[in-house]
């Protein structure tokens, strides 16, 4: 039976993931189509900057980020100044967070899909008059719709387990900032192990029904091809 601070935490999770992964997929689609396509000196080293949460330890990114986004760092500085509410301790900080982290989970399922369409359909329907942005949403996005699913859904399932990032980040703070991954951590440290293992089990078969998926598409895309 989960009790009621518990089924807050996993609805602030839930939409944590849910905007994190809407804001990955608008964000990242255009970095992702122009690494897919373009070939340009340095491209390898904005893809090791996208990549760089991959291997980066959650809570070395989690201190830098508390380092900017703090009173006395450079984006809390300035909402400092002009009176702002500030991003640590909040869920608009964990957004970012969880942005910033969960980005290579999104931008490299995007890439590898405008990868393996090419550029033939798209100049094909140039031939035919289409616009850049004609091509683009009428050719292209329909042909990556596996791969924005594939994103979609591994850029949620990073964002639910994330822990490092979002405890530094934002702490806490009961129907603010608490999330799933943080209340298991807290009722094991508790001894309140019925409570986490609750919760745990609940995340780990969100899991494999996110990878099976995540594998069932990309069967179904090698199939095809």
């Amino acid at each position: 039976m989960l009790h009621e601070a518990d089924i807050a935490a996993m609805l602030n999770t839930i939409r944590l993931a849910g905007l994190t992964t809407v804001s990955l997929l608008i964000l990242g689609t255009p970095p992702a189509y122009w690494l897919a396509m373009k070939k340009f000196p340095g491209a390898f080293l904005l893809e090791a900057v996208i990549s760089l949460p991959l291997v980066l330890p959650p809570t070395v990114l989690g201190f830098y980020l508390l380092i900017i986004l703090g009173p006395a760092g450079f984006i809390g500085g300035i909402l400092e100044r002009i009176g702002a509410e500030q991003l640590v301790f909040s869920f608009k900080g964990l957004l970012i967070a969880s942005i910033i982290y969960s980005l290579p989970f999104v931008i490299q399922p995007l890439k590898n899909a405008f990868a393996a369409i090419g550029r033939r359909p798209s100049e094909a329907a140039a031939t035919l008059g289409a616009g850049p942005l004609d091509r683009f949403f009428t050719v292209v996005l329909p042909a990556a719709r596996n791969g924005f699913i594939s994103a979609a859904v591994l850029g949620f399932a990073h964002t639910i387990g994330e822990f490092g990032v979002v405890l530094m980040i934002g702490g806490n703070i009961p129907g603010r900032t608490r999330l799933l991954s943080i209340a298991i951590y807290e009722h094991a440290a508790a001894l309140e192990y019925a409570r986490a293992h609750t919760l745990s089990i609940i995340l780990l078969i969100f899991s494999f029904v996110t990878l099976s998926l995540v594998h069932a598409l990309g069967g179904s895309r090698s199939t095809v091809t």
